[in-house]
């Protein structure tokens, strides 16, 4: 299963007026553990880094999932609160559960309708409880190209 850590790094970042500001920014990466998530956001972010970095912060993102898109258009990142209706079989009741997905597009209607592709085929009834931009800029999912196989460790 996939576990993403939300990692924050701080840089200086040429604004487009010329000006040098110190930003935070976060990123999402795909990792076993913490250790993991810092080096591989690490190796990672430092080809675009010209200056000093620091990783800032990292955290467990909570998601049950992340819904990528094809189109080129969607540059931001939506994180949407879904909620269906499980039924618990030993007490014969009704129970609400929650999950936060993360979903790529260019604005909150495009958003909706990635989710709502993405949920095609969900045998249950769920219904979008929130959903809002976040501040992310870009995720790293783990890519299998044998540097990282237990063997080379």
């Amino acid at each position: 299963m996939t576990e993403w850590f939300e990692c924050k790094v701080k840089y200086d970042k040429t604004m487009e007026n010329g000006l040098v500001k110190t930003v935070t920014e976060p990123y999402l990466v795909d990792a076993v553990n913490f250790t993991e998530a810092e080096r591989r956001f690490i190796d990672e972010i430092q080809p675009f880094m010209t200056g000093e970095f620091t990783v800032t912060d990292i955290r467990r993102a909570r998601l049950s999932e992340v819904v990528e898109s094809i189109d080129l258009t969607d540059d931001h990142w939506y994180k949407a609160r879904i909620a269906y209706i499980t039924l618990d079989e030993k007490k014969g009741v009704e129970k609400r559960v929650l999950q936060s997905i993360l979903v790529q597009a260019k604005d909150f209607h495009t958003a909706l309708k990635n989710l709502d592709a993405s949920m095609v085929g969900t045998l249950g009834d769920w219904s979008v409880v929130s959903m809002a931009e976040t501040r992310i800029m870009d995720i790293f999912k783990y890519v299998a190209d044998g540097s990282d196989s237990p063997e080379d460790k």
